[in-house]
């Protein structure tokens, strides 16, 4: 039976309540165009009040110790799991991505709540040894205070989870500004901790217009940290932003993720791990790769078989259990993804497979492959994250690495080779903050993610992941 969509309200200070003025944004089900729901949209009182329950919660969570908020965050990751089919329905009508999909992603969220609870529990200090008798010299780890996060719609659960489990096991307090276009399983998930018994303030949740809601907390005097996955372009205005108050900042921002098949590759792997993660969630990953370059010896091959594979691809509803692509997150992912394959086409690209619009109702693409992308394309250029896959030839080791490492993004990088040689090689090689060779290793809870250059500063998941929301205070005394 099909759940009845919820309409979704703010969450501050531990209830859940409309906006101030009453007003609200329509969210979309991609794969019917239809308004399915409302969600609440939170101005400056609104925020006033975030802010003020964060500011409030922070005092005394801070003070609560490693062990109680690891319970709570064990808890919630239980509580998630039992949820993650529920949840994972209300994210697919919403956002557009396959039941499958969306449940991995729902459980993979709880698998992060239960890593960074163990990490708060490590957060460790040091001793180092003096120079004089009778001087101590220590360092301890201090939560930075109440953090601003703003989260995408193309993960809603897996983003918030990359930055709310860390903040919170570091003691912090977090308003996160989550996604309009799907609220409605981010609301689930705030839930999960408020059922685990999370205090209020501790974390709010509000919608709205984006860049209205930045400009005010991002400033506010309240707010030490802000983390923002999104785009590059948003990114960079965020962080400017945030470093004239000399603010603390995560940015995981977009790629262009290259994605080299060498001459002695298993093409078959290669084939079916890139095919899987180049349609994931409609390619709309910021990881997801981007610039195919496969050797001239195995060019032919390689386009043949991931035409076929794009054309086996079951375009469709993600509620239908059939479907393994599901539609754009909306209409102008649609627009993006049609102007970048236009531009290739008219500056000589040849498209293999797809290159259209896929029925007349919901944001649907068909599977692309392009061939003959002239560097000066668009998508050459740009990060087109969408179901667009442009394979390009190479017939060396030091071309590939030049063209991989053209751009000024360095998210993340693929390889594909039986040779240990050329792997060791081609990871020094790469300039990125992420490279995975011979399958698809990223992301997981455990390690960290995040880029370099235009892909953003700082990193999330791994031990790494909780390093940001705390800082390293040193302490020396003396014997009086």
């Amino acid at each position: 039976m099909a759940i009845e969509y919820p309409n979704t309200n703010l969450y501050i200070d531990g209830k859940w309540r409309p906006a101030v003025t009453g007003d609200t944004l329509d969210v979309i089900n991609p794969a019917t165009e239809e308004v399915i729901g409302q969600v609440a949209r939170a101005q400056h009182a609104d925020l006033d009040e975030a802010l003020e329950a964060a500011d409030k919660a922070f005092a005394s969570w801070k003070k609560t110790t490693p062990l109680d908020r690891y319970r709570i965050l064990r808890k919630a990751a239980d509580l998630l799991r039992e949820r993650a089919s529920m949840i994972a329905e209300v994210m697919t009508t919403e956002q557009g991505k396959p039941l499958a999909e969306a449940k991995g992603e729902t459980l993979m969220g709880a698998d992060r709540i239960d890593w960074m609870a163990e990490e708060g529990r490590r957060a460790y200090g040091r001793v180092i040894p003096a120079r004089s008798d009778g001087v101590y010299q220590f360092t301890v780890k201090e939560p930075v205070g109440p953090v601003a996060a703003f989260t995408p719609w193309n993960f809603p659960l897996n983003q918030i989870l990359q930055k709310v489990p860390a903040a919170i096991a570091a003691g912090c307090s977090i308003i996160v500004k989550g996604p309009e276009e799907a609220p409605a399983c981010c609301a689930e998930l705030v839930k999960v901790f408020e059922d685990a018994g999370l205090p209020a303030g501790v974390l709010n949740l509000v919608f709205g217009i984006p860049a209205e809601i930045s400009d005010y907390l991002i400033p506010h005097p309240i707010i030490k940290k802000v983390t923002f996955t999104g785009s590059t372009a948003v990114g960079k205005q965020l962080a400017a932003k945030a470093g004239e108050h000399m603010k603390l900042v995560t940015m995981e921002l977009g790629g262009h993720s290259p994605a080299i098949v060498f001459a002695d590759a298993d093409v078959d792997t290669a084939l079916n791990i890139l095919s899987a993660n180049k349609f994931r969630n409609a390619g709309q990953v910021c990881v997801s790769p981007t610039r195919f370059l496969v050797h001239e010896s195995l060019y032919n091959q390689f386009v043949d078989g991931f035409t076929k594979i794009s054309q086996n691809q079951v375009v469709g509803n993600g509620l239908d259990t059939s479907t393994t692509m599901g539609p754009l997150a909306h209409d102008r992912r649609v627009d993006a993804i049609e102007s970048f394959v236009l531009d290739a086409v008219d500056k000589g690209a040849k498209v293999k497979t797809g290159g259209q619009r896929k029925g007349n109702k919901g944001y649907f693409y068909e599977p692309t492959v392009l061939t003959d992308v002239p560097l000066n394309s668009r998508i050459m250029n740009e990060e087109p994250f969408g179901p667009i896959a442009p394979i390009t030839p190479f017939s060396n080791f030091d071309d590939v690495v030049q063209e991989a490492n053209r751009l000024p993004y360095g998210l993340a990088a693929y390889a594909y080779t039986t040779s240990a040689k050329t792997a060791g090689a081609i990871g020094s090689a790469l300039s990125s903050g992420m490279v995975s060779i011979n399958h698809h290793g990223l992301a997981m809870p455990e390690t960290p993610f995040g880029g370099i250059g235009d892909s953003g500063f700082g990193k999330e998941g791994g031990m790494e992941g909780i390093e940001s929301y705390l800082h390293t205070k040193f302490i020396t005394q003396a014997d009086v």
